[in-house]
This record gives structure tokens, C-alpha cells and sequence, in this order.
């Protein structure tokens, strides 16, 4: 069942949010059951919303490629993260790609 996951993880800088992007390289090399992924940071934390095929997609993703660039890029502390079953999605025509 595909669900959304919401996070937020006070702490985390623009900068550090980049370079975990540049070493994981998601956008070019997509994890398995990746479908949507949007961040932005209010103040002094960086909001993430994703939805995935399974949880156990995003689990695997996390464990196998995200651990290792997170403490890599020195982000600390834990994220408040929350999955939920996904009701609907709309995608409006002409979207793709990164912003």
C-alpha cells in the first residue's frame, strides 16, 4: 500500500540537505518505490514530504543509501517521522522533474 511520509528534522541546514542529495544522487539513480519527494525548511528545520510504494521501500532506501550520506554530511539528532496511508494523489498535467 502506498503511503505518504511526513518528516521533520529540526537541525538540518539547506546546505547539509544538498549534499546529502548530491552524494545519494535520488533524482538521477531513483530508489524502488520512490514516487514523489518535496523538502523545504521552516527556520531551522528542514520539512520533508515523500510518497513511496511501501514503507518497507522507504526503510530499505534509508538503510542501504541515506544512513551513511546523513552522518556524512554531519546532520545529527533524530527526525519526527510519520507514515500514512495514501488516499489519493493528483499530479497536474505537465509536471516533472526537480523545481
Amino acid at each position: 500500500m502506498a503511503v505518504v511520509l511526513s518528516m521533520r528534522w529540526p537541525g538540518v541546514t539547506p546546505e547539509q540537505y544538498d549534499t546529502v542529495r548530491n552524494t545519494v544522487r535520488w533524482e538521477e539513480q531513483v530508489p524502488e518505490g520512490a514516487v514523489l519527494h518535496a523538502a523545504w525548511f521552516d527556520g531551522d528545520t528542514m520539512c520533508v514530504t515523500d510518497v513511496w510504494n511501501a514503507q518497507a521501500d522507504f526503510e530499505r532506501f534509508f538503510t542501504e543509501r541515506l544512513a551513511a550520506a546523513v552522518k556524512e554530511a554531519g546532520i545529527t539528532g533524530e527526525p519526527e517521522t510519520r507514515f500514512s496511508p495514501l488516499h489519493r494523489r493528483f499530479v497536474a498535467p505537465g509536471v516533472s522533474g526537480a523545481a
